[in-house]
């Protein structure tokens, strides 16, 4: 079966939308099947060489037409609308030939160019699955005169959504259709439960000393609530002085936060690595007591759910994400309230006062809902109802 999957990320970008289809690619080369890509370049590609862009195509699982973004903005509505339908050429200039190949075309997220994809995927008769990730649905508002987003969503096919709550927030806006399902994301293999003698030698190879260590991996952003992490620490650390957080991510909030950091006097407790690749992300996750998820905002978060598969317990807050995880994984999620300031810090110490890994439950939920095996399965089955058994 020929899938396109046309999304705004693709590795080395680590963005959830990066990352899923890259994997559905990988298992339908696997199983005998031709997947390609319709993508911006990652931003680690901005001004790279052409032997560094050729190397990340080669890692991919199937050829990929880049389309580079288009930067121009406007706030004159007639114009506004005159590049939209500019940039609506190049893109069908651009994506025609890999669109019409395909016998479908899988979009991922929202903007531009996923969503102009759609709409000329529609046009050439070719069905289109649709997957939404969070932000497309939190930030939801119709648009005046032409409606790409709500069009592609109305005439795609199937719709898979990221978490049982954001389908249900969909609902609820009144995007209300056939076709939705909800398909969890997969977790790498290399997140898995290790012994306690493999667990002290990541954390030597990444150089943390202290007994206690609580990760957090998410973009450096207000929506990931860093901050709330940073201003827990001095509670933290009065109970349990021998710890230290660590941040995997960049992002607009990091001075912010250093420098909230030194204000506590707790900036010599704090790591913020900056971006890592997903596998460095393993070796961190391997070596954490605790992974801490502060976030205002979260469809389902996969970094949290990578912790539990490495046997890691979590502590979040009561986001949406937050609540659907400890649904699924009982205690081994701790939710606290958003709008008390002093919960995440004393679910931490509370933590660190009773230390323990994850239970065989979770280990059985992440089988059943966030093994590729699962993923995969659930794809296919979609794929195949669209298109017939037989493609």
């Amino acid at each position: 079966m020929r899938i396109c999957h046309v999304t705004s990320h693709l590795p080395p970008d680590q963005a959830a939308n990066a990352l899923l289809p890259l994997h559905l690619g990988q298992w339908a080369v696997e199983a005998g099947g031709a997947p390609s890509y319709i993508a911006h370049p990652p931003r680690a590609l901005h001004g790279a060489s052409v032997e560094a862009r050729r190397r990340v195509e080669r890692e991919l699982p199937g050829p990929v037409t880049w389309i580079e973004p288009r930067r121009r903005r406007t706030r004159v509505p007639a114009l506004a609308q005159l590049l939209s339908l500019l940039e609506l050429a190049r893109i069908r200039r651009r994506t025609a030939g890999a669109l019409a190949a395909a016998d479908v075309v899988h979009v991922h997220s929202n903007g531009m160019l996923p969503e102009a994809s759609a709409w000329l995927a529609s046009r050439l008769r070719k069905p289109v699955v649709l997957t939404l990730y969070g932000t497309e649905i939190w930030h939801y508002v119709p648009r005046r005169g032409v409606d790409l987003f709500t069009r592609a969503y109305r005439s795609a096919a199937h719709v898979t959504f990221y978490s049982g709550f954001l389908r249900d927030r969909a609902i609820e806006l009144g995007l209300t259709r056939a076709g939705l399902s909800v398909v969890y994301p997969p977790v790498a293999s290399y997140f898995a439960r290790r012994d306690e003698d493999a667990r002290r030698a990541a954390r030597a190879e990444l150089g943390l000393r202290e007994a206690n260590i609580l990760l957090n991996v998410k973009r450096l952003h207000p929506l990931a609530g860093q901050r709330r992490l940073v201003d827990a620490m001095p509670d933290v650390l009065r109970a349990h002085p021998d710890t230290r957080v660590v941040i995997c991510g960049t992002g607009p909030l990091r001075d912010e936060l250093l420098e909230r950091a030194t204000e506590l006097g707790v900036a010599d407790r704090l790591t913020l690595t900056g971006l890592v690749d997903n596998r460095a992300v393993a070796r961190y996750q391997d070596a954490a007591d605790l992974f801490v998820l502060p976030s205002e905002l979260e469809a389902l978060p996969t970094v949290a759910v990578e912790a539990l598969a490495s046997g890691t317990p979590v502590v979040s807050t009561d986001s949406p994400g937050g609540i659907e995880l400890g649904r699924l994984f009982g205690d081994d999620v701790r939710v606290v309230p958003r709008a008390q300031p002093g919960a995440f810090g004393g679910a931490i110490v509370d933590f660190l006062s009773h230390r323990r890994r994850t239970r065989a439950s979770s280990d059985q939920v992440l089988a059943r809902e966030f093994s590729r095996q699962a993923t995969a399965a659930r794809f296919t089955a979609i794929y195949r109802a669209i298109v017939g058994p037989t493609t």
